[in-house]
């Protein structure tokens, strides 16, 4: 009896996984889409638009040209559009993949 509990208390982490991760994620002006470590991010242009993603916050400040520049955690970074990404210090890789008058896409993963 005692064994039949342990065995499923020990599933019930993995069962909850999935919910974790889709809480681990939340945005404003953004939607966002994981798998991973790595998540796709919509930033909707002409608002203040962010993701907080696995504990890191990106913002997204803005775009000249080619070039978006973002805010992870208290660094700020530019990344030119589809130029194989940018790393911020602490592990985040964030690769612009791409800009329209409406939207930005960023490939944002963090690196342990």
């Amino acid at each position: 009896m005692i064994s039949s509990v342990r065995r499923k208390l020990a599933v019930l982490p993995v069962l909850l996984l999935p919910l974790a991760a889709a809480a681990a994620c939340s945005s404003e002006n953004a939607t966002t889409d994981c798998k991973g470590n790595t998540c796709t991010v919509t930033f909707n242009r002409g608002v203040d638009a962010s993701a907080s993603i696995l504990g890191v916050k990106v913002e997204m400040v803005g775009v000249q040209g080619d070039n978006v520049t973002f805010k992870v955690g208290s660094q700020q970074l530019t990344v030119p559009v589809s130029d194989g990404g940018q790393q911020a210090d602490g592990g985040v890789d964030v690769d612009v993949t791409s800009v329209t008058k409406d939207k930005v896409v960023a490939k944002i993963s963090l690196n342990p």
